[in-house]
């Protein structure tokens, strides 16, 4: 099977399967779920890959095993980036920005972990780049740790388990696996869409609000003007 890769060769879903097998996915879906530097890692297009591979014959593992696996990683991934962010703590807010890190990255994640609390370690989990920070937001923000093993549990069960077994039933579909490539690409897009619908909405409210001070010193302008004007008479005489 030959797919598109999305960005890179080196990250398209099918080489990385091809090259390195199950231990790669594993490796890569730990990367991407708590360290720093695995944000740009093809997460969700790579599970659905997994399960149609393994549907198809094409990987020989069996999917229960890759399903265990696999949340197994997600879940370990999150655990280590909420322990990094609890030992890191507020420096992170602080830290430069660099070819793998970006503050914004961690602003964003910020905003998604106040504004729906623990339940953002499920949401966060079908959201690239926010998957990845929310964790060691966690970590930082010093979140209840049995709250935070529990959600964990949660989210890592329904995405991996879950988009692996999507891509495994739809696998055995004809059309799915004779246009993959149209398939991963509808994949990324409604995985950001998310990201965009939040950013878009950002920007409609920063427009709707006034600039500080805007409109509101012309009152004590209007008021201060004659007062102003006669001590300007005053001072000529």
């Amino acid at each position: 099977m030959n797919t598109l890769a999305l960005g890179p060769s080196w990250l398209d879903p099918d080489y990385l399967i091809n090259t390195f097998g199950l231990p790669g996915v594993l490796l890569i879906v730990f990367a991407e779920s708590g360290l720093l530097i695995g944000f740009f890692l093809p997460g969700d297009s790579l599970l659905f890959t997994t399960g149609l591979l393994v549907t198809t014959g094409q990987l020989k593992v069996p999917l229960g095993l890759v399903c265990a696996l696999v949340a197994l990683a997600a879940i370990i991934g999150d655990q280590v980036g909420y322990l990094f962010g609890r030992k890191v703590g507020p420096s992170l807010f602080k830290r430069p920005d660099s070819r793998f890190f970006k503050q914004e990255n961690v602003e964003k994640a910020h905003e998604f972990f106040e504004k729906y609390g623990p339940k953002s370690l499920i949401l966060a989990r079908f959201v690239p780049v926010v998957r990845t920070f929310t964790p060691i937001i966690a970590g930082v923000s010093r979140m209840n740790y049995r709250s935070f093993i529990t959600f964990n549990i949660i989210g890592g069960v329904l995405w991996g388990v879950g988009v692996t077994l999507l891509g495994a039933g739809l696998g055995k579909i004809d059309f799915v696996r004779e246009h993959i490539e149209a398939i991963l690409i509808l994949i990324v897009l409604i995985s950001v869409l998310p990201i965009a619908i939040e950013y878009l909405r950002a920007r409609s409210k920063s427009k709707k609000e006034p600039a500080p001070g805007g409109g509101e010193d012309h009152g004590p302008a209007a008021d201060g003007g004659p007062a102003s004007g006669q001590r300007g008479r005053h001072a000529k005489r």
